[in-house]
Order: structure tokens, then sequence, then C-alpha cells
């Protein structure tokens, strides 16, 4: 295979940062920053391909030749610190870090201080004449080792930790001295030999081997493959392992740690931003065991910030932090070290950002210079779109606030009080909306995380795991509130004088850190400039246009204000469901004849030409394309036994005769009935009062000075005839109106694509329609044979098994629905080469679904609302995908 191992030191590195998907996102960065001559603790990077290696072999041991070559990179290593590894005297300690080529915080593991043992802590507490250091150190790595590499249950060595504290009255960890330490160490070692039945390891080359397997393992934890699914990242990547020489932040009030971002990575305003621990170990910073202090001096903070401890390490870190930002374009994620007044830097990444601060960012590089526009859209993922249609606290409403955390990711949620990662998924499965409360989250906790509608923490910083997770999945959290006293078993929470209960009400903010009692008002968002500009450069690149899925005036106009070009799906069955109109609706269902039918049709008139009025109005001079009734005609009726009478009695129908009526309409399989098109076949005066309705509606708006442009759309064409008898009914009607009111109005008429015969005889079907919509929902439905409605207890499981990459009706299934929409583009469009085609299905919205449509050659698509802005950021992704690689 191609090389293994790739050395990076004093000065020089065998790889650099384009080298992402070999030596994963961290050795990449490792070695970038070697290059440009920054402090980087030397090392090397063992290749995503030698995991992958490692799983293709079954995961057996070691590669063949990669003892060898780490050997020989450790020797390197000792040659530029003169250290040797093992050595008693003067011993070479290593990091042992995971790295895949994205950046998946907290999913893997990671060992410190590798290679002390009982021989090797005596020699670094001799040079360093710190014996606490270094048996903090060594009780630090077997518990790391044991937890990570020998499968330990790290609660084991916190209890243990726990009680000497409380032995040696000692309120926290650094009043520990080296014989207490000693003592902890013994402890560790006993737990070690307890639960895994074997001592800890002392030879420093078996410790760095198994370290190495345990990282590789641990690409497929069960934390890890959640991670991916929940992204869509591929489970074949591996991940890299970088062994780097320790530097330690835990020596002495001389030394510290930290996490820093080149800009803030809530807001993207653009200030240095970070947090550090005085004597401490990288590890504390991200666990959120400790509350850390602000890098840079702030007004108002009560602690000692990096500028003000250490002015000149500060002032170093700027510089380099400005050097960063500069070369990479981009805002970074930074991890520091100072090990007596010494800055060293061991890592670099691309930030993670909420959507405010990524859109910001873009436009505001674009303005200094750092990027073109085209770069800033590249920037900006869609779905993170998402997150500046979160709502916030109405500022008008009064609310008590119980306490104050860390405003860690934005905006405002309300939830049900639950305390574990268990709880929360069990809740969210159950209706619930859980709000996840911990002491401080850890990796383990990923799922719930993900099934919660915000996190809530007790302990932890702005770049603690919870925070850090919590912006890129677009959660609003607190973390940090001190004030919260937590009885996980009670199952009660505490804060300000008061207790709360599993289940209660809770909202939190933050975009403020506030938590609040009970439900608070919220209100919608307000799109800034920096938003307005971002989506008008996408303008200019995509090709794709983007309408919405809307049924009435208010949703047409929101719709409209997000960039929406018009609708895509106006559905009118759920105009018929008012008080007034469903009495219409159920008279005109249960008529004996057409003369019946028709009087009843009547009066449902007014109604839907108000309706139509209304959102053509809101979309004046964009399309609107309004579907004709679709659902069966039994989901308009009562089933209750009592409303089935009272129904009876309202329209003077006998009970006996209305019971069957309804049983009449009944059907087994209702989703493959009679519906749709069918419905216009036997009662064809429905689609004419319909047709009626839409076109009265536009020429009232054109006599009145407006553009309306409606479309009319057929569902469920299966059969070119079924389109061609409903097109001629609802033809004459658009003439005769047309006549009647002196209006010229150009009336498109077409059908919605959801029956897999429509793909396969789309030729002939074409030659009938002026357009055709995809209703993809419907399309997967019935090319799977899966019920929409039933689907949720076994899809799942076809994603966790990687029968299917992931849920079909969420994201199109581009092997095989996505065959039938190409059959179809390419056999509509040779017969009809006018044919409008476009996709009405929520699989307008989903980004990867939008870059296949823009692939098969469509004109728009149509999602929801709140998902236009994602769909027009993705329709300008996949034409950006067309352009020529950058240089």
């Amino acid at each position: 295979m191609s090389k293994q191992v790739y050395f990076f030191g004093d000065g020089k590195a065998e790889g650099n940062a384009q080298m992402r998907d070999i030596l994963g996102g961290k050795g990449a960065n490792l070695a970038e920053m070697t290059n440009l001559g920054l402090p980087v603790p030397p090392g090397f990077t063992i290749s995503t391909e030698v995991c992958a290696q490692y799983y293709d072999e079954g995961a057996k041991g070691m590669p063949a030749g990669l003892e060898e070559a780490c050997r020989e990179a450790v020797s390197r290593v000792e040659q530029i610190l003169g250290r040797r590894f093992g050595d008693p005297a003067k011993p070479l300690l290593f990091s042992v870090r995971s790295g895949a080529r994205v950046s998946m915080p907290g999913m893997m593991d990671t060992v410190l201080n590798l290679g002390l043992n009982d021989a090797t802590v005596e020699g670094l507490a001799t040079e360093t004449d710190n014996p606490r250091f270094a048996r903090d150190s060594y009780r630090r790595f077997i518990q790391m080792f044991g937890n990570v590499v020998l499968g330990v249950d790290g609660t084991h060595y916190e209890d243990a930790l726990d009680a000497l504290k409380v032995e040696k009255g000692a309120a926290t960890d650094t009043d520990l001295d080296a014989a207490d330490l000693d003592t902890l160490i013994d402890r560790y070692k006993s737990i070690t030999r307890e639960q895994c039945g074997r001592d800890f390891p002392q030879d420093p080359w078996q410790q760095l081997w198994d370290a190495i397997l345990a990282v590789f393992r641990s690409w497929n934890n069960d934390r890890a493959i959640h991670y991916r699914n929940m992204h869509g990242y591929a489970h074949d990547w591996g991940t890299a392992v970088n062994v780097q020489s320790m530097v330690f932040g835990n020596m002495g009030d001389d030394c510290g740690t930290g996490v820093a971002f080149t800009r803030d990575p809530s807001t993207g305003e653009h200030v240095f931003y970070g947090e550090y621990l005085i004597n401490a170990q990288g590890e504390d910073v991200v666990a959120g065991v400790r509350t850390p202090q602000p890098v840079r001096k702030q007004p108002g903070s009560s602690g000692e910030s990096l500028e003000e401890k250490m002015p000149a390490v500060y002032t170093e870190l700027l510089e380099i932090v400005q050097k960063l930002e500069a070369h990479y374009r981009d805002m970074l994620d930074l991890e520091f070290t100072i090990q007596r007044g010494k800055l060293w830097m061991l890592q670099v990444r691309s930030g993670k950002r909420t959507g405010a601060a990524a859109v910001r960012i873009a436009v505001e590089m674009v303005g200094e210079g750092l990027i073109d526009q085209r770069e800033a859209l590249r920037r900006v993922e869609p779905e993170q779109l998402d997150q500046l249609l979160h709502p916030t606290v109405d500022p008008k409403a009064s609310y008590t606030v119980l306490g104050k955390g860390l405003p860690a990711s934005p905006g405002a949620v309300c939830g049900e009080i639950v305390f574990t990662a268990e709880e929360a998924v069990a809740r969210r499965e159950a209706g619930g909306e859980p709000l996840l409360v911990r002491k401080e989250t850890s990796p383990e906790d990923i799922a719930g995380m993900e099934a919660a509608v915000g996190i809530l923490t007790q302990r932890g910083g702005m770049t603690s795991h919870a925070a850090v997770v919590a912006r890129g999945m677009g959660k609003s959290c607190v973390s940090g509130c001190g004030e919260l006293q937590l009885d996980e078993e009670a199952g009660t929470l505490r804060i300000a004088g008061k207790t709360f209960q599993r289940g209660d009400l809770l909202t939190i903010n933050g975009t403020t850190g506030e938590i609040i009692e009970g439900r608070v008002p919220t209100i919608p968002p307000r799109l800034d400039d920096n938003f307005r500009r971002l989506m008008g450069w996408a303008d200019e690149v995509r090709q794709l246009r983007v309408r919405t899925n809307a049924d009435n005036p208010a949703d047409s106009a929101l719709a409209r204000e997000f960039g929406a070009e018009g609708i895509g799906l106006c559905r009118t069955e759920h105009m018929f469901f008012g008080e007034e109109r469903i009495a219409a609706m159920r008279e005109m269902i249960v008529a004996q004849d057409r003369e019946q039918r028709e009087r009843a049709l009547t009066k449902l008139l007014p109604f839907q030409m108000s309706d139509f009025e209304g959102i053509l109005d809101a979309m004046d001079g964009l399309p609107v394309t309004i579907r004709l009734l679709d659902p069966p005609l039994h989901e308009f009726l009562p089933h209750d036994e009592s409303e089935i009478g009272r129904l009876a009695g309202e329209l003077g129908v006998d009970a006996a005769e209305m019971h069957r009526i309804v049983e009449s309409l009944s059907e087994f399989n209702p989703m493959l009935g009679h519906r749709g098109c069918r419905l216009g076949i036997t009662y064809p005066e429905i689609y004419a009062m319909q047709a009626d309705a839409i076109v009265r509606a536009a020429c009232k708006l054109k006599k009145a000075g407006k553009d309306p442009r409606p479309e009319i759309m057929i569902p469920l064409v299966g059969i070119d005839r079924e389109l061609e008898l409903m097109r001629s009914v609802v033809q004459e009607r658009v003439d005769t109106i047309l006549a009647e009111e002196g209006v010229q109005l150009q009336v498109l008429i077409g059908t919605m694509i959801e029956i897999p015969r429509a793909c396969v005889t789309a030729d002939e079907i074409a030659k009938k329609a002026d357009f055709f919509s995809f209703g993809t929902n419907d399309l997967t439905q019935m090319g799977f044979g899966f019920s929409r409605d039933d689907s949720g207890s076994f899809l799942p499981e076809y994603v966790e098994r990687e029968i299917l990459p992931r849920d079909p009706f969420q994201g199109l299934d581009q092997n095989g629905i996505g065959k039938l929409v190409e059959m179809a583009v390419e056999l509509g469009r040779a017969e009809n080469a006018e044919l409008h085609l476009g996709v009405c299905g929520e699989h307008g919205g989903d980004p990867e679904s939008v870059h296949f449509f823009h692939r098969a050659g469509l004109d728009y698509v149509s999602c929801s609302p709140y998902r236009v802005p994602i769909a027009i950021l993705a329709a300008a992704h996949a034409a950006l995908d067309d352009e020529k690689p950058r240089a």
C-alpha cells in the first residue's frame, strides 16, 4: 500500500492542508502549521488508509509494516527533542488522537500522557522538580487509557477521585498534593485490574500500539456511527491517528491550555474569541469539568483573561491567529497549550459556527477581500440557514428569569425537562419536546442531544462539548449555569429557590443565556442585510427557480419574503374544513345526483374564490400552481357513530342512509383508491367548480390592475386519457369565464407526476400538459411500496443497517425514484419542448435532492416556506458544482 506514516516537526512536514482525505483534518492542519513555521510539537500521522486496511482485514491488529514505520517516526521525534520514549530519566511522552477528514468533535477517542509508567513518572518528577505535576499527569493517563483503551467505565475513576477529595477535604483536583495523587494512582491501578482482569501496562511501546488500535476502533463506536449517520458522512472513510509529543499545561501557574476562535462562532463578529484554563490539560476545557476564563479581556468579566495573565503569550497567540486566518481565509478553531510560558499550537481547523455566524463571516470576508462571492456561497451550508429562522423570545412578553448561563447556541425554545439522553430520545419518540438538562454533556449523549429541542448544562464554557455540538446541530443551548442543582435520580432541578420536576416546562434563550420559567411567547427571526446579500449572490448563480408550497395568503407572503418565486403546490383540500365550508362539502358528498351536487358546489364557489384571490394577490406577478381536489371524499365525513347521526339530522338525510353513504365511501387502501383525477372523472362538476373559482378570482385581480398567474394542476394522472378528459373540463371553464369577463389571461394546465406509470408514459402525457410537477412524496411511496404513515416502524433500521443510505421520504432515492424522474423528464421534453418541469414534494427543500433536480434539468423546486432559503442556497451550490474546479 502507499505511505503509512507522515512525519511533521522542526519546521518541516511530509503533508499539507490539501491532504485531508489521507491525513484527516487534524493531521493535515498540523502539517500545514508546521510548514508555516508555527510552534507545533513534533510527531507523526498514521493515514486514514491504514484505518481502512485495518477494517478490511477484519480488525485483526496492526497492519503489516506499520510498527516499523512508527518506530522510525518516534526516533525522529527523539532526535529533535533530545528525549527518549520510555527513558526513566528524560522520558518522551505522546498524545494519541483521532482525526477524520471532517470534524467529528468528541466522537472518537484520545489518549494523553502516553509513555508514563512507574519509572518514567519519577524521571518526569525529578526533571521538572514538580512531583505533583508528574503524578497528576500519570493518574490522568491511567484514567484515560483505562477508559479508552481497556474499556473501563470512567465513573469508577471519577468515584475514586471524588472519594479521595472528600477524605482530604479538597474542593478541587488541584488541592490534592503529590502524596494524595500517589494514593489515587494506586487506587486507579486497582480499579483497572479489577475491571479488565489485567494490570495497567508498564511497557510504553505496548501502550502506544494499544492506543493506536483503540483509536482505529473508535471510528466505529456507537456515537461516531450515529454522528456520521446524522450528517450523512461515509462510513468507509476511516480515521487518521495523530501521535504527537506532549506539551504540558498542567505544570503550574505559568502553564495553561485553551481553545480559541478567530471570530465569534455564535455571532460571527470579527473579534478574537476563546477560553483558557490555568494549570490544566486540553481535555479539561472541552469536557467542561472547570469553567474557563476568557482569552481576551472583556468588560464586566469576573475572571482574569489570558491577555491580563500572560500578555506576551497573548500577543504571540494573536499574531498567530491573524496569520492563520489570512492563510486559510476562514474562521478557525484553535487549540493551544502554554508550558512554562512558551506557547504551543496543537490544532487548527475550520471552526464550527452557527448559521447566523456563517452568513456574517462569509459576507464580511468578501468585504475584507479574503474570498470572493462564489467562495462565500460555498462557505455556508444550506442547512445552516435553518438556524436563522429560529424564533426568539418576544421582548414584549413578561416572564421570570430563573438564572443565567452562557449563550452557547442561539434561539429560544421551550421544552419538557429530561435528565438523560435516553429520556430525551424516548420523549421525542412519544411526540414530546424534551429539553435535555445535564451537568455537562459527553459524546455518549449525542442521540439525546439530537432528539432534544434544546440543551442546558450546569458546567462547561462556550467551547464545551455541549456548546460545540449544539451549534453544529443548530440547537439552542445554554451552558455553564452554576446555579443549577440537579438530582437526576430524584428527577428534580433546583434553581432560584424553586424546584422543578422531570417533565416540567422551561424555556432557554440560547442567544442571551437566560433560563426562564415555563413557556414564553416567541417571535419569528428577522433576516438581516448579510442574509439578503448572500441570497442575492445565490440568485445570480443558481439556475433552478424556487417556489413554495402554500395554501393560504399568510404562508404565501412569508415564503415570498424568504425569496420564493411563486407557489409550486397549493392544496385545495385544506380549504374545505371551515365550519360553513365543511357543511357544504358534506352536502355535496351525500348528494344523490348531479343537480344536488352542483347546488352544494355553488355554496362552495365563493369560499374558493376568496381563498384563491388572497393567494394569487399575495403572489402577484408570480406563478401559482393550484392542485385540484386530491384526497378521497371519505376524509371529509365523520366516522364516529354520534357524529354520523348528527350530520344526518343537519342534512335531512335518514340516519340509516347516512351510514350507508359513509360505509360506501370507505376504502381498503385510500391512497390507491378513489382520489385525485379519478374523483374528477366520476364527478367532473367538482373540478369545473374549482376551475371556475380560480379563473374568476384571477379575473377580479386582473381588473384591479394586478398580475395573477394561475396554473391548474390535475392530480394523480397515470394515463394520458385521464389528463385529456380532465383538461377538457377545466379548459372549457377557463375559456368560458375569460370570454364572459372580457379578460386576457394565460392559464397553464398540467399534472402532478406521482405514479410510476406516469413516468414511464410521460411522452404520451406530455402531449396534453403544459407542465409536469413531480409529487415525489407519493412517487416514493408508490415506487417503493412503502406507506408513509407506517414506514417509521422499519425505515430507521433500514438506514442503520445501511439497506438505504437515508430515509427516502427525507432525501430522494436517486438510484431508484430518481431514475423515474429522469425518465419522465427525458420523455416529456422530447415530446413537448415547451414543457415546464418542477418538483412539489418536500424533497424540494432537501439540499442533496436539490442537487439531483438541478442535474436532472428541472426548472424549479418547491418546498415549505421555511425551507425556501435552504433550497435557494442549495440550488446555488449545485450550479457552482458545475463550474470548473478552482486552481
